[in-house]
């Protein structure tokens, strides 16, 4: 055998061996349920104190940039049927979680009384500056437009969050969210998704929200960028998963990014999933883009 084809074959074969490697991202924290972060990229905590509050403290350890300052990144806000939203959060429900490899931690609500589905989410790293979040419901009663609402909260250094929607006849493009346009904005998938935004979940009180309606999505992706510097913190789904995207406008003090998953009615017994990145880098729009189409492509 020449000797190219056999350094083609060992580059081959180390290539491969790499992308199975997980990333020794996760270890466990000072308290049980809490876990440690750390990569080349970033570093910090999921779920400090054991309590469901996403990665917080996180910072970007190339630029060191501190990238949240309230309840975190990726933590699970809200949840609604038609017209009912279970709780004030689910932050405040207690939940289980465990280290499942050095790259990935299970977190888990089982159903309850009031609470007629058991929602698991696995945080999985991907790649340095790269973190997955997949979401499982298992419903065990009917759930009428069921409606998972993800947080993330970032720090004054990401005034503004820009959304990928559509600008016309096979046109597309990110636009930020300004004051003029509404306090708590949402860009919708479609009409559909339009309506359910709509449909009373959010006027329950203590804290009901009048969304001002934007364009529709082009795609779930909105992000960040830090002001002084090209540093990113974008969100994105597939579309099928998502079907709306919210946040405030520019300077608003949440500096926040919200997804909307599934929307479709749930019987007792279905399972559902989706899947979520986020990436943590210092890149323009259209290398954005890229990574959103790679992120596509996995599923293939």
């Amino acid at each position: 055998m020449k000797k190219s084809v056999v350094f083609l074959i060992c580059g081959f074969m180390a290539s491969a061996v790499a992308e199975t490697i997980p990333i020794e991202a996760f270890a466990p924290g000072t308290v049980p349920g809490e876990f440690q972060v750390t990569t080349s990229d970033v570093s910090g905590t999921l779920r400090l104190g054991g309590i469901s509050f996403g990665f917080s403290p996180f910072e970007h350890v190339p630029t060191e940039t501190n990238l949240v300052s309230a309840m975190g990144l990726l933590n699970y806000y809200r949840i609604f049927t038609t017209n009912h939203r279970y709780g004030e959060s689910m932050r405040a429900i207690p939940s289980e979680a465990s280290l499942e490899g050095p790259d990935t931690v299970r977190v888990h609500w089982p159903a309850e009384e009031d609470r007629p589905f058991a929602l698991t989410g696995i945080y999985h790293w991907i790649t340095p500056d790269t973190v997955d979040l997949e979401t499982i419901v298992e419903a065990t009663d009917t759930l009428p437009a069921f409606d998972v609402f993800l947080a993330s909260y970032l720090s004054e250094h990401f005034p503004a969050s820009a959304v990928y929607v559509k600008a016309g006849e096979n046109e597309k493009e990110f636009i930020t969210a300004e004051p003029e346009d509404g306090v708590w904005q949402v860009f919708p998938r479609d009409d559909d998704a339009r309506a359910l935004v709509k449909d009373g979940r959010w006027d329950i009180p203590p804290s009901p929200v009048d969304w001002a309606v934007r364009p529709e999505l082009a795609a779930p992706l909105v992000y960040r960028r830090a002001a002084d510097s090209d540093l990113v913190v974008a969100m994105m789904a597939r579309p099928e998963d998502c079907f709306a995207v919210f946040t405030p406008f520019r300077g608003e003090h949440h500096y926040s990014m919200y997804f909307s998953l599934f929307g479709d009615t749930l019987e007792a017994g279905d399972t559902v999933r989706a899947r979520i990145r986020m990436v943590i880098a210092e890149m323009d729009d259209d290398a954005l883009l890229a990574r959103y189409q790679e992120f596509l492509d996995s599923d293939q």
